[in-house]
């Protein structure tokens, strides 16, 4: 087992934020899993997450004050029975550190990533009246996280959306998802803005609700061949009679 090295370590911003990152490796003879653990804090709050091959298997909700499994229900799910009460402890380590670095460096550098990609987009084919959700997905971007509002037909509907814990890429830059649950209707615009500190202003990105038509195409074809499939007949039954004349 080979452990990999602390990503930017020591990185700050505005908000003044330290990041550790660690990421454990099992490799065998024909498979390779990637482990990482993330831990965030700053004045305002931090972040604690375990993820497994690019998912999120566990994070802490501090706000909640409780662990949060994200898993899908069909999945065996790893279980962690002390991890929120860790995740707290951690949480106030990263803050003491924050804080002695503080007056060891007095200024920290800042280095900002500004987000590479924003797209938006539904989860499942639109049928109109049917229920779906749009995933709004925000890559690239340094420090975490980013903060994503919602808005149809120019009105706020943010409280209606969910965000996860932003996931660390492997360059060590985060990606961000939020959904929002919405029935499509012809004519519905939905934003999604995101903001970051990088960011001189907020991005926007528009989803406009075009309800799939039904096609013609075959149906023409076929009244086509039908067509001249009976002008076949047509012909095939005037030479018989004009065959049948002439005998």
């Amino acid at each position: 087992m080979k452990v990999m090295k602390v990503m930017k370590l020591m990185k700050m911003m505005k908000m003044m934020v330290v990041l550790v990152l660690s990421g454990v490796f099992w490799v065998s003879a024909d498979v390779l899993h990637e482990d990482i653990c993330l831990l965030g804090c700053s004045d305002s709050g931090g972040e604690f997450m375990v993820g497994l091959d690019g998912e999120e298997l566990w994070y802490a909700d501090f706000k909640h004050k409780k662990g949060v499994d994200p898993q899908p229900s069909f999945v065996d799910h790893i279980t962690y029975p002390t991890g929120y009460e860790q995740a707290v402890a951690n949480l106030e380590i990263c803050k003491q550190n924050l804080k002695n670095d503080r007056e060891a460096l007095k200024e920290f550098p800042l280095e900002k990533d500004p987000p590479s990609s924003h797209m938006i987009y539904t989860r499942d084919k639109v049928e109109p009246g049917q229920k779906n959700s749009l995933v709004c997905h925000v890559t690239g971007f340094y420090p975490a996280p980013v903060e994503i509002s919602w808005t149809k037909n120019q009105e706020n509907v943010t409280d209606g959306s969910s965000s996860n814990v932003p996931f660390v890429n492997k360059d060590g830059t985060f990606n961000q998802f939020s959904t929002l649950e919405f029935t499509p209707q012809l004519g519905d615009i939905y934003g999604c803005t995101v903001k970051h500190l990088a960011l001189d202003q907020p991005q926007t990105k528009f989803y406009d609700v075009q309800l799939p038509q039904p096609s013609i195409g075959p149906a023409v074809f076929c009244g086509v061949g039908l067509t001249v499939g009976l002008l076949g007949v047509a012909a095939g039954t005037f030479f018989l009679i004009k065959g049948n004349e002439c005998s």
